[in-house]
């Protein structure tokens, strides 16, 4: 077993099991939650119309740990840690994302289990995902600024849990069946959620990628 030290301080151990018997240690790491308000981009610096990270998280040193949308909300997390960085954003990782989906419409059941079979899009083919209808979940703030509503067209919920995270997915799973997303939400990642966090508000942790997993 080995100590190092960098030169910022952070000490790690590198280590390998003895006979099976003595467990090494498992790196932690700097994990910040944040709650990422509708507008802001998945960046420290504005570009833009669009907002940066850099105006909500004076935490130096962390960075983004699966990208979340400008026009989507929710749950953001960063980390000091590149290993942790890729675990979170790799699928192998099976990291479910939990989404909240406004969309356009009333879709069936029927409409529901082609996205649970795995939906064909473009460019790829999706994984089965967990979808279920849902009311409006207790306690959302607000967006800013609110959806365009069409009077004569009704909105629903859907809870989507996909362990992918390929560009615009959940939207682009939306238009496929035929109900366009109108408001996206991340409310989860693994076991890590927003709750108990407003819009623009962030909670430092340390874990690892245990820590995660639902």
């Amino acid at each position: 077993m080995g100590f190092n030290v960098s030169a910022g301080g952070r000490l790690t151990v590198a280590c390998r099991k003895i006979a099976t018997l003595i467990p090494c240690p498992v790196d932690v790491a700097k994990i910040v939650m944040f709650n990422k308000p509708y507008g802001v981009l998945s960046q420290f610096t504005p570009e833009g119309r669009w907002r940066g990270l850099g105006e909500f998280i004076s935490l130096k040193d962390v960075y983004v740990a699966g990208r979340l949308d400008a026009d989507s909300e929710g749950l953001l997390l960063l980390t000091d840690d590149g290993r942790l960085q890729a675990r979170i954003a790799d699928p192998k990782h099976k990291l479910v994302k939990t989404y909240w989906a406004q969309v356009e419409g009333e879709p069936a059941e029927a409409d529901l289990d082609r996205l649970r079979a795995g939906i064909r899009l473009s460019d790829f083919t999706a994984q089965p995902a967990q979808v279920r209808r849902i009311d409006e979940p207790p306690g959302l703030w607000l967006r800013d600024p609110p959806i365009r509503y069409r009077a004569a067209i009704p909105t629903s919920w859907l809870e989507i849990r996909i362990a992918e995270g390929k560009n615009r997915q959940v939207r682009r799973m939306g238009a496929a069946i035929g109900y366009p997303v109108l408001r996206l939400v991340r409310a989860a990642i693994g076991r890590l959620s927003v709750d108990g966090l407003a819009p623009g508000e962030w909670r430092l942790m340390e874990g690892n990628i245990n820590d995660l997993r639902a």
